[in-house]
């Protein structure tokens, strides 16, 4: 038998699969190395009950929620002071209020509770004896959360009261099939510092860690799992050669 014989359908089939084990296990071991460089990058972040500490707050999802925001509308009233008055102060993009006399007046992130004492101190203090103060939003922009990474619909979703994680997740379609389900990262910004903490959602799911609430301008990023990823591809790959051939 001549050995330079042309190479039969088995034969070709059992190089190329030689061929795609090898290119997919060095693929796979260089997914894994950039894997480890990107969780590298969020060690410093807190996890388990540190991270649901990280991102506390003071106030609950629900006062959160009724808390000034940019592009909110409010009705500012000084009592017998009609010049003062008005229904139509817009919070600008600075988070401030311009109100007469006083200028900006910083707004985002306060209730109108509190813009009501800061509003009267500081009318007391330099114009009126004694005023008389009433704020109230009288239109809201809505409250949003970003969720991106691997989650079927990435995006920006509308803020409800009593959100939590598995809930925000759910309004992006779940997770993908390559998604790394204890690299879960919500960030979020408390009193102007970003703080963050990295959640499991199969414990979370299993009911052995807490359900976080997600809060109006939360990031929430969804890890990749390079491991799931390699084998996914390799999987897709594998019909398109029909590797499998019958003897």
């Amino acid at each position: 038998m001549p050995l330079n014989r042309p190479l039969q359908n088995k034969d070709m089939s059992q190089m190329i699969a030689i061929k795609l084990v090898q290119r997919f296990a060095l693929g796979g071991l260089a997914l894994l190395a950039t894997s480890g460089c990107q969780s590298a990058m969020h060690d410093n972040l807190a996890q388990g009950a540190p991270a649901y500490e990280a991102i506390a707050t003071q106030a609950g999802s629900a006062e959160q929620l009724d808390l000034i925001r940019i592009g909110d509308k409010l009705s500012i009233k000084v009592f017998g002071e009609p010049d003062l008055t008005a229904t139509e102060y817009v919070v600008d993009d600075s988070g401030a209020v311009q109100v007469p006399l006083l200028g900006p007046v910083e707004a985002k992130g306060k209730s109108p509770l509190q813009l009501r004492n800061d509003l009267t101190s500081l009318l007391g203090q330099r114009y009126l004896r004694n005023p008389q103060v009433a704020v109230a939003i009288v239109a809201r922009t809505t409250a949003t959360f970003v969720i991106e990474g691997q989650v079927t619909e990435p995006g920006i979703y509308e803020a409800g009261r009593d959100l939590t994680l598995i809930g925000a997740v759910a309004r992006a379609r779940s997770t993908t099939t390559v998604a790394k389900l204890n690299q879960v990262l919500v960030f979020r910004t408390i009193n102007g510092q970003r703080a963050g903490g990295r959640f499991d959602i199969n414990a979370i799911r299993a009911g052995k860690a807490p359900d976080p609430q997600i809060l109006a301008g939360d990031t929430i990023v969804v890890g990749y799992s390079a491991t799931r990823g390699a084998y996914r591809d390799f999987l897709q790959t594998i019909p398109l050669f029909n590797l499998f051939t019958t003897f």
